[in-house]
């Protein structure tokens, strides 16, 4: 099993997200949480998975130079891909209500990207999902917004909460990537990195 060859190895996780944080400890990894800052900018000309890809191998670069043997960072990205545009944090009330009009009764990609970053290598996965969203009416939108606050999530939305119950209608690909992190590629990239 994947914890019992971890054994012996440091996996830090740096992401502040409790979804993913939740999702590594379902998968029985002991792992502890690692933050650094950097400005998740990107070159403008990048597009969906180029992006998630992108920010997460950013995200892995205060920790270069800096990890012992048996280190494994782990760093991610998610991006809400919708007609050639990302959608990324809403600022305020207003741009999440904005973007959730977007989303509205129509089809948009969650894409995640995952880096494992080592004292010699760094390997970066990604996955798309196809998510369909019913038309959604004003009071919807309204009630989630001011409700659940999602102003920490790409796309101003959380499929894990009361929007994804009431207003997805179809879901093509990774559940789990759609909340923030493709657990199936995590085993999967883990297990061959220490085989």
């Amino acid at each position: 099993m994947l914890e019992e060859k971890l054994k012996g190895y440091r996996i830090i996780l740096a992401s502040g997200s409790p979804r993913r944080q939740q999702f590594l400890r379902e998968l029985g990894l002991d792992f502890e949480v690692l933050l650094k800052r950097v400005d998740e900018v990107y070159p403008s000309a990048l597009q969906g998975s180029e992006i998630a890809r992108y920010l997460s191998k950013l995200k892995a670069s205060p920790f270069q130079g800096k990890l012992e043997t048996n280190d494994i960072v782990i760093t991610s990205d998610t991006v809400v891909w919708h007609n050639d545009k990302s959608l990324a944090k809403a600022a305020d009330t207003e741009k999440a209500i904005q973007m959730l009009k977007t989303l509205s009764g129509d089809w948009h990609e969650v894409i995640t990207a995952v880096t494992f970053t080592t004292s010699k290598t760094q390997h970066t996965v990604h996955h798309s999902t196809k998510v369909k969203f019913k038309a959604l009416s004003e009071a919807e939108i309204h009630y989630y917004v001011h409700t659940y606050k999602p102003f920490d999530k790409a796309g101003a939305y959380g499929i894990q909460e009361w929007i994804g119950l009431i207003g997805i209608e179809e879901i093509q690909g990774s559940y789990t990537n759609v909340v923030g992190l493709p657990t199936h590629l995590v085993y999967k990239t883990l297990n061959e990195m220490i085989d």
